[in-house]
């Protein structure tokens, strides 16, 4: 087979040229990507948060990852990609540190509250889960609680605190629908398929499909924190800023149109 003449060479080396180019261009359009790997929780902030922030900052690509806080955090300490996490508990933010990921910047920013929920079409009267208002008397034989996996989701280790506070553990574990996430615990509400579950308040304020029957005493349980932390020993500049920006009052803007409690900062 012949060798290409100069001017077949030059075509090769302008084509070549102009495909860098072409890679090059789709590289800076598409922008710098930061991973947050976040509690399934705080899915719609975050998607509002990114979006915010994607608008003022057109190189900045936020990839967001929900799920339970314990599955993102087990993502990360095997390899995934994060550089920043977003817990919605002390507990798995620091077993992630404990399992030798480099944390830092690491701050509580958000509060929340517990919530027991019914689908919205539920004849269940408002009340207040407490001692004076027993939940298990409000389930007939044969229903069932859903709540995230006591085991090892956050929202459903803060039911586990409460129902045991209230005296009511024993009497419900066996009747728990356990779920993977808040979310999904949510969604077994929503579809009809158990009469009611304990959530956050966020999560019953961000559905159309259910409503919300009262609150858990808040001094039923530990007290439901969002710490956020950079992971990796070397987060870049971008990762960084977006960061600190989560803390700030924009964003507090936000977390407060999503029902979250932001975190008053140290010393204010």
């Amino acid at each position: 087979m012949p060798e290409p003449g100069p001017t077949a060479c030059k075509r090769i080396l302008l084509g070549a040229a102009l495909m860098t180019a072409s890679l090059l261009a789709t590289t800076a359009q598409a922008g710098q990507q930061i991973h947050v790997y976040a509690a399934a929780s705080l899915t719609d902030a975050m998607d509002a948060l990114a979006s915010r922030y994607e608008k003022r900052h057109e190189n900045i690509d936020i990839v967001p990852v929900y799920a339970s806080s314990s599955t993102v955090a087990r993502q990360i300490a095997h390899g995934a990609p994060a550089d920043i996490y977003f817990s919605a508990n002390e507990k798995w933010m620091n077993w992630l540190s404990e399992q030798g990921v480099p944390l830092s910047d690491r701050a509580d920013l958000l509060n929340n509250r517990l919530a027991l929920i019914a689908p919205k079409d539920s004849e269940v009267a408002p009340f207040t889960p407490d001692a004076r208002h027993p939940l298990a008397v409000k389930l007939h034989d044969g229903d069932r609680l859903a709540v995230g996996d006591p085991d090892h989701v956050p929202a459903g280790i803060y039911a586990k605190q409460s129902l045991k506070s209230l005296g009511e553990w024993e009497a419900l574990m066996p009747r728990l629908a356990r779920a993977n996430d808040v979310r999904a615990a949510l969604a077994l509400v929503e579809r009809g398929e158990v009469p009611m579950g304990i959530v956050y308040a966020t999560d019953a304020q961000a559905s159309d499909g259910v409503k919300t029957l009262g609150y858990f005493p808040a001094d039923s349980h530990s007290s439901i924190t969002y710490p956020v932390a950079l992971v990796g020993e070397h987060s870049d500049d971008a990762a960084r800023a977006f960061r600190q920006w989560l803390a700030g009052s924009d964003a507090a803007t936000i977390f407060k149109r999503f029902g979250f409690q932001p975190v008053a900062p140290s010393g204010s």
